[in-house]
């Protein structure tokens, strides 16, 4: 039998809404881990997308919300930034005062903050921001964690191999590291792309190359373009969403986010290709984009 800690049980009971990559990656380590009562529901209606994963990871999907939140300790929300408020609204009717309601979604403090009050005292919130992709250390990817019950959350979840580091008691205080720092981490990827396809397209990109090792001495140029090109085909849908909510973090700190809205337009459109990003192409991926950029305008 399950031993009880802090009214929940050890190993914890989880849920996820949303079962993205996020959610199976954290779902997957955690079974590893020891963690085996685990429910998912998500809208997805593309087996192979939701179904699939659930069984091969030995996670229950439930067919509403209040099906998978029902027994849960512990409820990982990871959505699309666009739903994140909406779900925190409607899971605050049907959460229990013990259940923890983590939100992983990658939003503004703002509007981490209106989650958490929509939760009212329906449940307890965390605002954790993941702070490095989910593969390939899954749940063992370093976290940020916020908000009351961060210490907690903490010493239940790092026995079972979580990289976790509280970042405060309050609400946003993880998640604003997290928009920040992608600025930089996303905004290079869009520079990357801008850089070599206008270098590719003059003819000059061994020439920049040469001159940014100069510069640069510590980048692994050669392979740093092509892999932060591929992240963005790769995902540059999901990012963009994401930067907005870093454009949003930005003005509520006061500054205009006038590069990071360029970087929302490169994200998204590199994400709207559907082209697979394979990195080892070297910098021939940018005229494979090239390419199917030139079809999409003939298309239109």
């Amino acid at each position: 039998m399950a031993m009880q800690t802090g009214g929940w049980s050890n190993p914890p009971r989880l849920c996820f809404i949303g079962f993205g990559e996020a959610g199976q990656a954290f779902a997957g380590g955690f079974r590893e881990a020891g963690i085996v009562e685990i429910a998912a529901f998500d809208i997805a209606p593309d087996p192979a997308r939701v179904v699939d994963p659930a069984q091969r990871l030995g996670v229950r999907l439930a067919a509403d919300l209040p099906s998978a939140l029902s027994g849960a300790d512990f409820v990982f929300c990871a959505v699309t930034a666009a739903s994140s408020l909406d779900v925190a609204q409607s899971a605050a009717a049907h959460l229990e005062p013990c259940q923890i309601f983590i939100d992983v979604n990658s939003v503004s403090p703002g509007r981490k903050r209106e989650a958490a009050a929509a939760l009212g005292s329906g449940g307890r919130y965390i605002d954790l921001a993941i702070m490095a992709p989910v593969h390939p250390r899954g749940h063992a990817t370093p976290c940020l964690v916020a908000g009351n019950d961060a210490a907690t959350f903490i010493e239940m979840f790092s026995p079972f191999g979580m990289t976790l580091k509280q970042a405060g008691s309050e609400i946003g205080s993880a998640t604003i590291i997290k928009m920040v720092r992608s600025v930089m981490v996303k905004g290079l990827e869009a520079l990357s792309y801008e850089c070599f396809m206008a270098a590719r397209a003059a003819d000059v990109d061994a020439v920049i190359l040469d001159s940014l090792k100069d510069s640069y001495p510590g980048l692994d140029w050669p392979s740093l373009v092509p892999y932060n090109v591929s992240r963005m085909l790769q995902h540059g849908t999901r990012r963009a969403a994401e930067m907005r909510e870093v454009a949003a973090t930005l003005r509520e700190l006061g500054v205009d986010p006038a590069v990071t809205e360029g970087t929302v337009t490169q994200q998204e459109r590199l994400g709207a290709l559907g082209l697979p990003g394979d990195p080892d192409d070297g910098l021939a991926l940018l005229d494979l984009v090239a390419d199917a950029l030139a079809e999409t305008d003939r298309a239109s």
